[in-house]
């Protein structure tokens, strides 16, 4: 399994496990770690510039949140949902996000609207590169800049955890230019809601975005395109 990444040496800025945890995560959601493939600690370790005890650490964290797997004498996989797993997931969040927006947009000033417009702006930018993990970064600020709003700190709390859940799925999504073209429009549907003061607007657009991602990650799983290496 060859991860690619920075070589070893220095780690960045920030504990060691932060760093292993950020390195992790942005290699599941660039697909060099794929949903079912085995993560060797040491081969991210070599990888990553770190030891083996931050990274087993980060797998633990990542194990918490639903991203990675652990199955006994055999190591830590990169977590597989079921068709029911994901359903369940994006159920939780068809509930969740739509009382994050009612309570965060009114409440939304120019300059957390105009955040959101800027990661709009960078996920398209991104999107037209084929960047897909940079696309996914900026569509993570671009939806949390409309729930972010004091207030609900538990219940963002918990669409994180749904949102991390799903990451790697999500790149997949990413992956098509069909679907990162159809996202873009969806984003600039959702801000013209956002900027009108629509509320409800904005609910129904999020909710037709996250229900073709759905769809479309339903073919995925149904084609077994998300397996990762034996």
């Amino acid at each position: 399994m060859s991860l690619g990444g920075p070589a070893s040496g220095q780690a960045a800025p920030g504990t060691a496990l932060q760093h292993a945890v950020a390195w992790l995560r942005e290699a599941i959601v660039s697909g060099r770690l794929r949903p079912g493939q085995q993560v060797k600690q040491e081969h991210v370790a070599a990888a990553s510039g770190l030891s083996v005890a931050p990274v087993r650490e980060a797998l633990r964290v990542l194990e918490q949140e639903g991203q990675v797997t652990y199955r006994p004498r055999r190591g830590y996989f990169v977590t597989e949902l079921s068709v029911a797993d994901l359903e369940e997931i994006y159920s939780l969040r068809a509930t969740l996000e739509p009382i994050a927006v009612r309570h965060a947009v009114p409440r939304l000033d120019e300059e957390a609207i105009e955040r959101v417009e800027t990661a709009a702006r960078e996920c398209a930018e991104a999107a037209r590169a084929g960047d897909v993990a940079a696309e996914l970064q900026a569509n993570r600020r671009f939806h949390f800049g409309i729930f972010d709003a004091p207030g609900q700190p538990h219940l963002l709390r918990l669409l994180t955890l749904l949102w991390e859940s799903t990451e790697a799925y999500r790149a997949l999504y990413y992956n098509s230019p069909a679907e990162r073209a159809a996202a873009v429009e969806a984003h600039d549907r959702i801000l013209a809601a956002l900027r009108a003061g629509d509320v409800e607007g904005v609910v129904a657009e999020l909710a037709a975005h996250r229900q073709r991602g759905l769809e479309f990650l339903r073919g995925v799983l149904a084609a077994g395109g998300h397996r990762g290496e034996p």
